[in-house]
Protein backbone atom coordinates (compact mmCIF):
# COMPACT_ATOMS: atom_id res chain seq x y z
CA UNK A 1 0.00 0.00 0.00
CA UNK A 2 2.56 2.79 1.03
CA UNK A 3 4.52 1.85 -1.96
CA UNK A 4 1.67 1.90 -4.21
CA UNK A 5 0.57 5.57 -2.44
CA UNK A 6 4.37 6.71 -3.10
CA UNK A 7 4.59 5.58 -6.73
CA UNK A 8 0.82 6.37 -8.01
CA UNK A 9 1.67 10.70 -5.96
CA UNK A 10 5.12 11.09 -6.54
CA UNK A 11 5.84 10.92 -2.68
CA UNK A 12 8.32 9.85 -0.14
CA UNK A 13 7.67 6.92 2.23
CA UNK A 14 7.05 8.95 5.02
CA UNK A 15 4.60 11.65 2.82
CA UNK A 16 2.70 8.48 2.08
CA UNK A 17 1.92 7.60 5.27
CA UNK A 18 1.24 11.09 6.09
CA UNK A 19 -1.02 10.68 3.70
CA UNK A 20 -3.00 8.03 5.31
CA UNK A 21 -3.27 9.30 8.30
CA UNK A 22 -4.38 12.57 7.04
CA UNK A 23 -7.01 10.40 5.00
CA UNK A 24 -8.10 8.45 8.12
CA UNK A 25 -8.11 12.25 10.35
CA UNK A 26 -10.68 13.41 7.40
CA UNK A 27 -12.23 10.75 7.72
CA UNK A 28 -13.42 10.30 11.36
CA UNK A 29 -13.61 14.29 11.21
CA UNK A 30 -16.64 13.85 8.38
CA UNK A 31 -18.42 11.27 11.31
CA UNK A 32 -17.32 13.84 13.91
CA UNK A 33 -19.98 16.00 12.22
CA UNK A 34 -22.74 13.04 12.10
CA UNK A 35 -23.07 12.56 15.79
CA UNK A 36 -24.88 15.72 16.24
CA UNK A 37 -27.61 14.32 14.18
CA UNK A 38 -27.92 11.37 15.76
CA UNK A 39 -28.48 12.90 18.71
CA UNK A 40 -30.98 15.06 17.67
CA UNK A 41 -32.75 11.95 16.18
CA UNK A 42 -32.90 10.99 19.52
CA UNK A 43 -33.82 14.02 21.42
CA UNK A 44 -36.84 14.36 18.52
CA UNK A 45 -37.87 10.60 19.39
CA UNK A 46 -37.69 11.47 23.37
CA UNK A 47 -39.88 14.69 22.86
CA UNK A 48 -42.32 12.37 20.80
CA UNK A 49 -42.57 9.76 23.63
CA UNK A 50 -43.78 11.74 26.30
CA UNK A 51 -41.23 14.75 26.90
CA UNK A 52 -37.62 15.51 28.34
CA UNK A 53 -36.91 15.51 31.91
CA UNK A 54 -34.11 16.84 33.45
CA UNK A 55 -31.75 13.65 33.63
CA UNK A 56 -32.69 13.77 30.28
CA UNK A 57 -32.01 17.25 29.64
CA UNK A 58 -28.52 16.93 31.11
CA UNK A 59 -27.88 13.74 29.04
CA UNK A 60 -28.23 16.05 25.79
CA UNK A 61 -26.51 18.83 27.27
CA UNK A 62 -23.32 16.54 28.01
CA UNK A 63 -24.02 14.99 24.50
CA UNK A 64 -24.03 18.57 22.77
CA UNK A 65 -20.20 19.19 24.57
CA UNK A 66 -18.88 15.51 24.01
CA UNK A 67 -19.66 16.49 20.30
CA UNK A 68 -17.98 19.54 20.11
CA UNK A 69 -14.98 18.69 22.22
CA UNK A 70 -14.90 15.30 20.10
CA UNK A 71 -15.15 17.69 16.57
CA UNK A 72 -12.53 20.05 17.67
CA UNK A 73 -10.16 16.90 18.40
CA UNK A 74 -10.76 15.55 15.11
CA UNK A 75 -10.33 18.95 13.21
CA UNK A 76 -6.90 19.05 15.07
CA UNK A 77 -5.47 15.81 14.18
CA UNK A 78 -7.23 16.48 10.55
CA UNK A 79 -5.09 19.76 10.31
CA UNK A 80 -1.69 18.66 11.38
CA UNK A 81 -2.36 15.43 9.28
CA UNK A 82 -2.88 16.99 6.13
CA UNK A 83 -2.04 20.77 5.92
CA UNK A 84 1.29 20.70 8.27
CA UNK A 85 2.61 16.89 6.64
CA UNK A 86 1.60 18.30 3.62
CA UNK A 87 4.17 21.14 3.93
CA UNK A 88 6.79 19.28 4.88
CA UNK A 89 6.09 16.54 2.34
CA UNK A 90 7.09 19.47 -0.20
CA UNK A 91 9.87 20.57 0.54
CA UNK A 92 11.14 17.09 0.87
CA UNK A 93 10.04 16.40 -2.79
CA UNK A 94 11.43 18.83 -4.18
CA UNK A 95 14.59 18.22 -2.44
CA UNK A 96 14.49 14.63 -3.70
CA UNK A 97 13.88 15.57 -7.20
CA UNK A 98 17.19 17.96 -6.94
CA UNK A 99 19.14 15.50 -5.50
CA UNK A 100 17.97 13.09 -8.44
CA UNK A 101 19.12 15.37 -10.59
CA UNK A 102 22.38 16.35 -9.84
CA UNK A 103 22.77 12.05 -10.04
CA UNK A 104 21.10 11.97 -13.65
CA UNK A 105 23.73 11.38 -16.21
CA UNK A 106 23.59 14.99 -18.25
CA UNK A 107 22.17 12.82 -21.49
CA UNK A 108 18.82 13.57 -19.36
CA UNK A 109 19.11 17.15 -19.48
CA UNK A 110 19.93 16.81 -23.47
CA UNK A 111 16.18 16.29 -23.64
CA UNK A 112 14.86 18.84 -21.20
CA UNK A 113 15.30 22.40 -20.95
CA UNK A 114 15.57 25.10 -18.27
CA UNK A 115 11.74 25.74 -17.80
CA UNK A 116 10.43 22.25 -17.94
CA UNK A 117 12.93 21.50 -15.16
CA UNK A 118 12.06 23.94 -13.39
CA UNK A 119 8.57 24.10 -13.65
CA UNK A 120 9.27 20.25 -12.12
CA UNK A 121 10.76 21.53 -9.09
CA UNK A 122 8.90 24.51 -8.61
CA UNK A 123 5.35 24.60 -10.35
CA UNK A 124 4.43 20.41 -9.97
CA UNK A 125 5.52 20.47 -6.46
CA UNK A 126 3.32 23.82 -5.59
CA UNK A 127 0.71 22.25 -7.75
CA UNK A 128 0.71 18.66 -5.10
CA UNK A 129 1.24 20.96 -2.13
CA UNK A 130 -2.07 21.95 -2.80
CA UNK A 131 -3.74 18.66 -3.83
CA UNK A 132 -2.70 16.81 -0.81
CA UNK A 133 -3.38 19.43 1.80
CA UNK A 134 -6.93 20.40 0.12
CA UNK A 135 -8.06 17.41 -2.14
CA UNK A 136 -6.73 13.93 -1.82
CA UNK A 137 -7.48 13.54 2.51
CA UNK A 138 -10.91 15.14 1.57
CA UNK A 139 -11.70 12.91 -1.50
CA UNK A 140 -10.53 9.72 0.30
CA UNK A 141 -11.75 10.73 3.74
CA UNK A 142 -15.28 11.48 2.55
CA UNK A 143 -15.18 8.02 0.58
CA UNK A 144 -14.28 6.72 4.16
CA UNK A 145 -16.97 8.26 6.27
CA UNK A 146 -19.44 8.01 3.47
CA UNK A 147 -19.31 3.90 3.13
CA UNK A 148 -19.44 4.08 6.82
CA UNK A 149 -22.65 6.50 7.33
CA UNK A 150 -23.87 4.06 4.34
CA UNK A 151 -23.83 1.13 6.26
CA UNK A 152 -24.88 2.66 9.40
CA UNK A 153 -28.06 3.85 7.64
CA UNK A 154 -28.99 0.24 6.33
CA UNK A 155 -29.08 -0.80 9.69
CA UNK A 156 -32.04 1.76 10.27
CA UNK A 157 -33.83 1.04 7.01
CA UNK A 158 -32.54 -0.95 3.78
CA UNK A 159 -35.06 0.93 1.78
CA UNK A 160 -34.49 4.88 2.81
CA UNK A 161 -30.88 3.87 2.63
CA UNK A 162 -31.21 2.90 -1.01
CA UNK A 163 -32.82 6.09 -1.55
CA UNK A 164 -29.90 8.49 0.21
CA UNK A 165 -27.12 6.25 -1.52
CA UNK A 166 -27.87 5.51 -4.89
CA UNK A 167 -26.40 8.73 -6.67
CA UNK A 168 -23.30 8.01 -5.07
CA UNK A 169 -21.97 5.28 -7.42
CA UNK A 170 -23.29 7.59 -9.91
CA UNK A 171 -21.69 10.75 -9.34
CA UNK A 172 -18.35 9.04 -8.92
CA UNK A 173 -18.46 6.86 -11.97
CA UNK A 174 -19.10 10.41 -13.98
CA UNK A 175 -16.47 12.18 -12.45
CA UNK A 176 -13.49 8.97 -13.02
CA UNK A 177 -15.11 8.76 -16.59
CA UNK A 178 -13.67 11.89 -17.57
CA UNK A 179 -10.06 11.56 -16.61
CA UNK A 180 -8.80 10.36 -20.00
CA UNK A 181 -10.60 14.27 -21.06
CA UNK A 182 -9.11 15.59 -18.27
CA UNK A 183 -5.48 14.07 -18.69
CA UNK A 184 -5.86 14.96 -22.44
CA UNK A 185 -6.57 19.02 -21.65
CA UNK A 186 -4.65 19.15 -18.84
CA UNK A 187 -0.83 17.95 -20.91
CA UNK A 188 -1.76 20.32 -24.20
CA UNK A 189 -2.47 23.05 -20.77
CA UNK A 190 0.83 22.25 -19.49
CA UNK A 191 2.55 22.15 -22.90
CA UNK A 192 1.21 25.93 -23.87
CA UNK A 193 2.58 26.89 -20.41
CA UNK A 194 5.86 25.78 -20.75
CA UNK A 195 5.70 27.29 -24.07
CA UNK A 196 4.88 30.84 -22.58
CA UNK A 197 7.56 30.16 -19.61
CA UNK A 198 10.35 29.27 -22.56
CA UNK A 199 9.57 32.41 -24.85
CA UNK A 200 9.46 34.36 -21.51
CA UNK A 201 13.13 33.51 -20.41
CA UNK A 202 14.23 33.67 -23.81
CA UNK A 203 13.17 37.09 -24.39
CA UNK A 204 14.39 38.61 -21.21
CA UNK A 205 17.96 36.95 -22.08
CA UNK A 206 17.79 37.93 -25.57
CA UNK A 207 16.37 41.56 -24.59
CA UNK A 208 19.97 43.32 -25.87
CA UNK A 209 19.62 40.56 -29.63
CA UNK A 210 16.57 42.15 -29.80
CA UNK A 211 16.51 45.68 -29.78
CA UNK A 212 19.98 45.78 -31.22
CA UNK A 213 18.48 43.94 -34.44
CA UNK A 214 14.80 46.06 -34.30
CA UNK A 215 13.30 42.22 -33.72
CA UNK A 216 11.62 43.47 -30.22
CA UNK A 217 7.74 43.91 -32.00
CA UNK A 218 7.76 41.02 -33.78
CA UNK A 219 8.92 39.08 -30.82
CA UNK A 220 6.77 40.25 -28.47
CA UNK A 221 4.02 39.55 -31.30
CA UNK A 222 4.85 35.61 -30.86
CA UNK A 223 4.50 36.04 -27.24
CA UNK A 224 1.02 37.45 -27.30
CA UNK A 225 0.22 34.12 -29.23
CA UNK A 226 1.59 32.10 -26.41
CA UNK A 227 -0.09 34.08 -23.79
CA UNK A 228 -3.65 33.41 -25.22
CA UNK A 229 -2.40 30.34 -26.23
CA UNK A 230 -2.42 29.94 -22.26
CA UNK A 231 -5.30 31.33 -21.52
CA UNK A 232 -7.50 29.14 -24.19
CA UNK A 233 -6.16 26.31 -22.80
CA UNK A 234 -6.97 26.77 -19.39
CA UNK A 235 -10.40 27.66 -20.43
CA UNK A 236 -10.44 24.39 -22.30
CA UNK A 237 -9.62 22.39 -19.61
CA UNK A 238 -12.04 24.05 -16.87
CA UNK A 239 -14.71 23.74 -19.31
CA UNK A 240 -13.84 19.90 -19.55
CA UNK A 241 -13.83 19.70 -15.58
CA UNK A 242 -16.65 21.34 -15.10
CA UNK A 243 -19.17 19.55 -17.62
CA UNK A 244 -18.41 16.28 -15.50
CA UNK A 245 -18.52 17.75 -12.12
CA UNK A 246 -21.44 19.71 -12.57
CA UNK A 247 -23.24 16.65 -14.37
CA UNK A 248 -21.87 14.96 -11.00
CA UNK A 249 -23.10 17.53 -8.84
CA UNK A 250 -26.85 17.66 -10.08
CA UNK A 251 -27.00 13.34 -9.92
CA UNK A 252 -26.36 14.12 -6.02
CA UNK A 253 -28.88 16.40 -5.63
CA UNK A 254 -31.65 14.10 -7.04
CA UNK A 255 -30.55 11.67 -3.50
CA UNK A 256 -32.39 14.58 -1.47
CA UNK A 257 -35.44 14.23 -3.71
CA UNK A 258 -35.19 10.70 -3.59
CA UNK A 259 -35.11 10.43 0.08
CA UNK A 260 -37.99 12.87 0.32
CA UNK A 261 -40.21 10.90 -2.48
CA UNK A 262 -39.70 7.19 -0.75
CA UNK A 263 -39.79 8.42 2.73
CA UNK A 264 -43.26 10.54 2.26
CA UNK A 265 -44.75 7.14 0.82
CA UNK A 266 -43.61 4.70 3.15
CA UNK A 267 -44.81 7.06 5.70
CA UNK A 268 -48.43 7.28 3.79
CA UNK A 269 -48.26 3.34 3.93
CA UNK A 270 -47.63 3.58 7.50
CA UNK A 271 -44.45 1.46 7.42
CA UNK A 272 -41.93 4.35 8.42
CA UNK A 273 -41.97 6.71 11.50
CA UNK A 274 -41.61 10.24 11.41
CA UNK A 275 -38.75 10.66 13.43
CA UNK A 276 -36.97 7.82 10.75
CA UNK A 277 -37.60 10.02 8.36
CA UNK A 278 -36.92 13.43 10.21
CA UNK A 279 -33.19 11.50 10.64
CA UNK A 280 -32.46 10.35 6.84
CA UNK A 281 -33.60 14.19 5.76
CA UNK A 282 -31.01 15.27 7.89
CA UNK A 283 -28.42 12.42 7.33
CA UNK A 284 -28.72 12.85 3.55
CA UNK A 285 -28.25 17.35 3.46
CA UNK A 286 -24.94 16.35 5.54
CA UNK A 287 -24.05 13.44 3.02
CA UNK A 288 -23.94 15.07 0.26
CA UNK A 289 -22.26 18.44 1.08
CA UNK A 290 -18.90 17.19 1.93
CA UNK A 291 -19.39 14.90 -1.44
CA UNK A 292 -19.80 17.35 -3.71
CA UNK A 293 -16.75 18.79 -2.55
CA UNK A 294 -15.52 15.64 -2.69
CA UNK A 295 -16.31 15.68 -6.41
CA UNK A 296 -14.62 18.54 -7.47
CA UNK A 297 -11.44 17.15 -5.64
CA UNK A 298 -11.52 13.80 -7.36
CA UNK A 299 -11.28 16.45 -10.59
CA UNK A 300 -8.27 17.99 -9.67
CA UNK A 301 -6.67 15.04 -7.97
CA UNK A 302 -6.88 13.91 -11.55
CA UNK A 303 -6.35 16.76 -13.27
CA UNK A 304 -2.64 16.30 -11.39
CA UNK A 305 -1.68 13.06 -13.11
CA UNK A 306 0.29 15.08 -15.49
CA UNK A 307 2.63 16.71 -13.01
CA UNK A 308 2.85 13.59 -11.43
CA UNK A 309 4.19 12.02 -14.57
CA UNK A 310 6.50 14.61 -15.49
CA UNK A 311 7.95 14.32 -11.33
CA UNK A 312 8.17 10.43 -11.74
CA UNK A 313 10.15 10.97 -14.95
CA UNK A 314 12.86 12.47 -13.11
CA UNK A 315 12.47 10.01 -9.88
CA UNK A 316 12.36 6.91 -12.05
CA UNK A 317 15.27 7.74 -14.58
CA UNK A 318 18.43 5.34 -13.86
CA UNK A 319 21.15 6.80 -11.86
CA UNK A 320 25.04 6.52 -12.79
CA UNK A 321 26.14 4.59 -10.09
CA UNK A 322 29.93 2.48 -8.84
CA UNK A 323 32.61 2.51 -6.50
CA UNK A 324 33.23 4.89 -4.43
CA UNK A 325 37.08 4.10 -3.78
CA UNK A 326 39.42 4.68 -6.62
CA UNK A 327 42.39 1.93 -7.03
CA UNK A 328 44.23 3.90 -10.34
CA UNK A 329 47.92 3.54 -10.97
CA UNK A 330 48.75 6.84 -12.52
CA UNK A 331 46.64 8.97 -14.24
CA UNK A 332 46.76 8.16 -17.83
CA UNK A 333 43.53 8.16 -19.76
CA UNK A 334 42.64 5.84 -22.54
CA UNK A 335 40.05 5.88 -24.51
CA UNK A 336 39.61 1.95 -26.56
CA UNK A 337 37.64 1.23 -29.37
CA UNK A 338 35.14 3.62 -27.73
CA UNK A 339 31.62 4.25 -29.05
CA UNK A 340 29.00 6.93 -28.64
CA UNK A 341 26.02 7.94 -29.74
CA UNK A 342 23.61 10.59 -27.90
CA UNK A 343 19.45 9.94 -27.62
CA UNK A 344 18.62 11.37 -31.04
CA UNK A 345 20.57 8.21 -32.44
CA UNK A 346 22.81 10.30 -34.11
CA UNK A 347 27.03 8.64 -33.72
CA UNK A 348 29.55 10.62 -32.53
CA UNK A 349 31.93 8.64 -32.26
CA UNK A 350 32.89 5.66 -34.08
CA UNK A 351 36.28 3.15 -32.36
CA UNK A 352 37.99 6.18 -30.90
CA UNK A 353 41.49 5.01 -29.76
CA UNK A 354 43.92 6.96 -28.12
CA UNK A 355 46.12 7.76 -24.82
CA UNK A 356 46.35 10.73 -22.74
CA UNK A 357 49.54 10.42 -20.75
CA UNK A 358 50.46 11.51 -17.34
CA UNK A 359 52.69 14.86 -17.26
CA UNK A 360 51.77 15.66 -20.79
CA UNK A 361 49.48 17.48 -23.04
CA UNK A 362 47.27 15.63 -24.97
CA UNK A 363 45.24 18.57 -27.63
CA UNK A 364 42.05 17.51 -29.26
CA UNK A 365 41.71 19.59 -32.67
CA UNK A 366 39.57 18.75 -35.91
CA UNK A 367 36.65 20.67 -37.65
CA UNK A 368 33.48 21.14 -36.09
CA UNK A 369 31.15 18.28 -34.92
CA UNK A 370 34.16 16.04 -35.19
CA UNK A 371 33.50 14.81 -31.77
CA UNK A 372 36.05 16.97 -29.78
CA UNK A 373 33.98 18.43 -26.89
CA UNK A 374 32.34 14.89 -26.58
CA UNK A 375 35.61 13.23 -26.39
CA UNK A 376 36.32 15.52 -23.31
CA UNK A 377 32.64 14.88 -21.58
CA UNK A 378 32.99 11.61 -21.78
CA UNK A 379 36.43 11.48 -20.23
CA UNK A 380 34.77 12.71 -17.57
CA UNK A 381 31.88 10.44 -17.28
CA UNK A 382 29.29 12.92 -18.12
CA UNK A 383 27.57 10.41 -20.44
CA UNK A 384 28.17 6.88 -20.14
CA UNK A 385 29.56 5.60 -23.78
CA UNK A 386 27.55 3.00 -25.45
CA UNK A 387 30.66 0.44 -26.50
CA UNK A 388 34.22 0.20 -25.95
CA UNK A 389 36.05 1.33 -22.59
CA UNK A 390 37.27 4.45 -21.16
CA UNK A 391 40.28 4.11 -18.23
CA UNK A 392 42.16 6.02 -15.76
CA UNK A 393 45.14 4.72 -14.19
CA UNK A 394 44.07 1.27 -15.44
CA UNK A 395 40.29 1.65 -13.81
CA UNK A 396 37.11 1.33 -15.86
CA UNK A 397 35.15 4.35 -15.46
CA UNK A 398 31.90 3.05 -16.31
CA UNK A 399 32.31 1.51 -12.67
CA UNK A 400 33.16 4.59 -10.44
CA UNK A 401 30.69 6.54 -9.04
CA UNK A 402 30.76 9.70 -10.80
CA UNK A 403 31.22 12.25 -8.04
CA UNK A 404 34.18 10.01 -6.83
CA UNK A 405 35.74 10.48 -10.87
CA UNK A 406 35.23 13.79 -10.40
CA UNK A 407 37.40 14.54 -7.45
CA UNK A 408 40.42 13.55 -10.15
CA UNK A 409 39.05 16.24 -12.90
CA UNK A 410 39.54 20.32 -12.75
CA UNK A 411 37.59 21.42 -15.80
CA UNK A 412 37.94 24.76 -17.57
CA UNK A 413 34.77 25.23 -19.55
CA UNK A 414 34.65 28.22 -22.57
CA UNK A 415 31.48 28.80 -21.23
CA UNK A 416 31.60 29.83 -17.52
CA UNK A 417 29.16 29.89 -15.01
CA UNK A 418 29.52 32.18 -12.20
CA UNK A 419 27.10 32.66 -8.88
CA UNK A 420 25.63 35.77 -7.68
CA UNK A 421 28.00 36.75 -4.93
CA UNK A 422 31.31 37.61 -4.22
CA UNK A 423 34.36 36.77 -6.34
CA UNK A 424 36.38 34.97 -3.10
CA UNK A 425 33.21 32.84 -2.78
CA UNK A 426 32.63 31.66 -6.18
CA UNK A 427 36.29 30.81 -6.63
CA UNK A 428 35.90 28.87 -3.21
CA UNK A 429 33.07 26.26 -5.12
CA UNK A 430 36.55 24.43 -6.40
CA UNK A 431 37.12 23.20 -2.96
CA UNK A 432 34.15 24.08 -0.78
CA UNK A 433 36.12 23.59 3.30
CA UNK A 434 39.30 25.76 1.41
CA UNK A 435 40.48 29.14 3.83
CA UNK A 436 40.49 32.28 2.78
CA UNK A 437 44.56 31.98 2.52
CA UNK A 438 44.16 29.00 0.14
CA UNK A 439 41.28 31.04 -1.94
CA UNK A 440 43.57 34.28 -2.33
CA UNK A 441 46.72 31.90 -3.21
CA UNK A 442 44.66 30.06 -6.04
CA UNK A 443 43.33 33.61 -7.13
CA UNK A 444 47.25 34.95 -7.40
CA UNK A 445 48.44 32.09 -9.70
CA UNK A 446 45.15 32.78 -11.83
CA UNK A 447 46.38 36.47 -12.17
CA UNK A 448 42.54 37.17 -10.97
CA UNK A 449 44.58 40.18 -8.00
CA UNK A 450 45.16 42.20 -11.83
CA UNK A 451 41.00 42.92 -11.68
CA UNK A 452 40.20 42.11 -8.27
CA UNK A 453 42.52 45.01 -6.31
CA UNK A 454 40.80 47.73 -8.35
CA UNK A 455 37.34 46.59 -7.45
CA UNK A 456 35.79 48.48 -4.41
CA UNK A 457 35.95 45.38 -1.96
CA UNK A 458 38.23 43.31 -3.84
CA UNK A 459 37.62 39.87 -3.63
CA UNK A 460 34.37 40.38 -1.63
CA UNK A 461 32.77 42.49 -4.04
CA UNK A 462 29.75 41.28 -5.40
CA UNK A 463 30.13 40.24 -9.36
CA UNK A 464 26.42 40.01 -10.05
CA UNK A 465 24.62 37.11 -11.89
CA UNK A 466 26.52 34.78 -14.08
CA UNK A 467 29.83 37.71 -13.09
CA UNK A 468 28.01 40.39 -15.38
CA UNK A 469 29.47 43.11 -13.88
CA UNK A 470 32.99 41.73 -15.17
CA UNK A 471 34.59 40.80 -18.61
CA UNK A 472 34.84 37.74 -20.70
CA UNK A 473 38.50 37.31 -19.36
CA UNK A 474 37.71 38.27 -15.41
CA UNK A 475 35.75 35.68 -15.47
CA UNK A 476 37.48 32.85 -17.49
CA UNK A 477 40.26 33.88 -14.58
CA UNK A 478 38.18 32.98 -11.77
CA UNK A 479 36.81 29.69 -13.19
CA UNK A 480 41.06 29.08 -13.58
CA UNK A 481 41.63 30.10 -9.99
CA UNK A 482 38.83 27.10 -8.90
CA UNK A 483 40.87 24.57 -10.74
CA UNK A 484 44.21 25.85 -8.92
CA UNK A 485 42.01 25.27 -5.65
CA UNK A 486 41.00 22.53 -6.09
CA UNK A 487 44.38 20.89 -7.89
CA UNK A 488 43.33 17.92 -9.12
CA UNK A 489 45.64 15.68 -11.32
CA UNK A 490 44.27 15.43 -14.42
CA UNK A 491 42.78 18.96 -16.40
CA UNK A 492 40.22 19.44 -19.20
CA UNK A 493 40.39 22.52 -20.64
CA UNK A 494 37.71 23.44 -23.12
CA UNK A 495 37.88 26.49 -25.92
CA UNK A 496 39.32 28.32 -22.54
CA UNK A 497 40.68 31.32 -24.79
CA UNK A 498 39.33 31.08 -28.19
CA UNK A 499 37.00 34.32 -27.32
CA UNK A 500 39.80 36.60 -25.71
CA UNK A 501 41.49 38.74 -26.50
CA UNK A 502 45.28 39.31 -27.07
CA UNK A 503 45.97 40.77 -23.56
CA UNK A 504 43.77 38.60 -21.74
CA UNK A 505 44.53 35.61 -23.73
CA UNK A 506 48.33 35.80 -22.82
CA UNK A 507 47.86 36.36 -18.89
CA UNK A 508 45.34 33.68 -19.24
CA UNK A 509 47.89 30.88 -21.09
CA UNK A 510 50.52 32.20 -18.37
CA UNK A 511 47.98 30.70 -15.08
CA UNK A 512 47.13 27.63 -17.15
CA UNK A 513 50.74 26.86 -18.14
CA UNK A 514 51.43 27.20 -13.93
CA UNK A 515 47.98 24.99 -13.28
CA UNK A 516 48.78 22.23 -15.62
CA UNK A 517 52.12 20.91 -14.55
CA UNK A 518 52.95 17.11 -14.16
CA UNK A 519 49.15 16.59 -14.50
CA UNK A 520 47.24 14.55 -17.20
CA UNK A 521 45.71 17.43 -19.63
CA UNK A 522 43.53 17.30 -22.22
CA UNK A 523 42.71 20.46 -24.41
CA UNK A 524 40.31 21.35 -26.73
CA UNK A 525 41.38 23.98 -29.10
CA UNK A 526 40.67 25.55 -33.00
CA UNK A 527 43.50 28.12 -32.99
CA UNK A 528 46.83 26.06 -33.90
CA UNK A 529 49.10 27.82 -32.03
CA UNK A 530 47.38 27.20 -28.80
CA UNK A 531 47.98 23.54 -29.22
CA UNK A 532 51.58 24.25 -30.80
CA UNK A 533 53.18 23.37 -27.46
CA UNK A 534 51.19 20.18 -26.84
CA UNK A 535 53.01 16.98 -26.34
CA UNK A 536 50.39 14.95 -28.54
CA UNK A 537 47.75 15.75 -30.96
CA UNK A 538 44.76 13.98 -31.76
CA UNK A 539 42.91 15.31 -35.10
CA UNK A 540 38.92 13.56 -34.93
CA UNK A 541 36.99 13.98 -37.67
CA UNK A 542 33.86 12.51 -38.79
CA UNK A 543 33.61 11.09 -35.43
CA UNK A 544 36.86 9.05 -35.18
CA UNK A 545 40.33 9.42 -34.22
CA UNK A 546 42.03 9.96 -37.86
CA UNK A 547 45.80 11.34 -37.11
CA UNK A 548 47.70 11.10 -33.79
CA UNK A 549 51.32 12.11 -32.90
CA UNK A 550 53.47 15.39 -32.23
CA UNK A 551 52.62 18.41 -34.00
CA UNK A 552 55.80 18.80 -35.94
CA UNK A 553 55.17 14.90 -37.15
CA UNK A 554 51.42 15.39 -38.34
CA UNK A 555 52.68 18.59 -39.61
CA UNK A 556 54.81 16.62 -41.75
CA UNK A 557 52.32 13.90 -43.36
CA UNK A 558 50.32 16.80 -45.35
CA UNK A 559 46.96 15.90 -43.68
CA UNK A 560 44.06 17.26 -41.82
CA UNK A 561 46.21 18.79 -39.20
CA UNK A 562 48.78 20.18 -41.87
CA UNK A 563 45.14 21.51 -43.56
CA UNK A 564 43.80 23.41 -40.89
CA UNK A 565 47.43 24.92 -39.86
CA UNK A 566 47.74 25.93 -43.17
CA UNK A 567 44.18 27.69 -43.41
CA UNK A 568 44.62 29.88 -40.06
CA UNK A 569 48.20 30.41 -41.30
CA UNK A 570 46.03 32.35 -44.43
CA UNK A 571 43.31 33.96 -42.33
CA UNK A 572 46.07 35.51 -39.87
CA UNK A 573 46.99 37.51 -43.11
CA UNK A 574 44.13 38.49 -44.45
CA UNK A 575 42.99 42.34 -44.20
CA UNK A 576 39.95 44.58 -44.70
Amino acid sequence: MIKFIQRRFALSKQGAKDLIKGCIAQAVLNISLMFPVGLLYYFVCTLMDGGVDGAQSAFYIIGCIVCLLFTFVATWFQYNGTYLATYVESGVRRISLAEKLRKIPLSFFGKKDLADLTSSIMSDCATLEQTFSHYVPTLIGSIISTILIAIGLFTFDWRMAFAAVWVLPIAFLIVAFSSRVQNHFNRKQRKAGIELEEGIQECIETLRDLKSNNAENKYLKGLDKKIKMVETRHIKSELATALFVVSASFILKLGIATVALAGSILLINGSLSVPVLFMFLLVASRLYEPLEGALQNLAAVISTNTNIERMNEILDHPIQTGKETINNRGYDIIFDNVGFAYNTGETVLKNVSFTAKQGEVTALVGPSGGGKTTVSRLAARFWDINRGKITVGGEDISKIEPETLLSLYSIVFQDVTLFNNTIMENIRIGKKNATDAEVLAAAKLANCDEFADKLENGYNSMIGENGCELSGGERQRISIARAFLKDAPIILLDEATASLDVENETAIQQALSRLIKNKTVMIIAHRMRTVSGADKVVVLADGIAKEQGAPDELMKQNGIYKHMADLQMQSQSWTL
